[in-house]
């Protein structure tokens, strides 16, 4: 399992142009599903996600995490985080998990971060939705998290 995290000012997601969710301060997680992964990748990614020390503190360093803030976390599908360009110029999704999958590992993941934050500060996009994604970087910060099982398989 794979996320993509950005710290936000705030960051909003819209559907046929309706706004559909909002956060303020906290992380925008775009997260990619991987045909291998399981509940104890999203378990161990929203942990990951949830402690990561990208809030700066009194002293200005980066010491704190999305938790320690009070933020909000907006969590939005992201299949694509999966793709493979390594032959040609048309990404391969091969290593993306399938549809019923992701969905059951991507709500896994949203439920124990909701678990972490608290249930009104996590917000999602739909999923399987063409959605627009706005968001204000602060920072501009942004990572890579791969799950446990990921990191351990190279």
């Amino acid at each position: 399992m794979r996320a993509l995290v950005q710290r936000v000012k705030r960051c909003s997601v819209s559907i046929d142009g309706k706004l559909t969710s909002f956060i303020g301060m906290g992380v925008l997680v775009f997260l990619g599903v991987k045909n291998s992964d399981a509940e104890v990748d999203a378990e161990y990614l929203a942990e990951r996600c949830a402690s990561l020390r990208i809030f700066d503190d009194e002293a200005g360093k980066m010491n704190l995490s999305v938790k320690d803030v009070i933020g909000e976390a907006m969590v939005v599908s992201q299949f694509t985080l999966y793709g493979d360009t390594r032959k040609g110029n048309r990404p391969s999704y091969t290593d993306a998990a399938s549809q019923q999958i992701a969905q059951v590992l991507y709500d896994h993941f949203t439920k124990h971060l909701r678990k972490l934050l608290g249930e009104k500060r996590v917000a999602t996009g739909i999923f399987r939705a063409m959605m627009d994604v706005e968001l204000v970087n602060d920072g501009p910060v942004t990572l890579i998290l791969e799950s446990k099982s990921q990191v351990a398989n190279g």
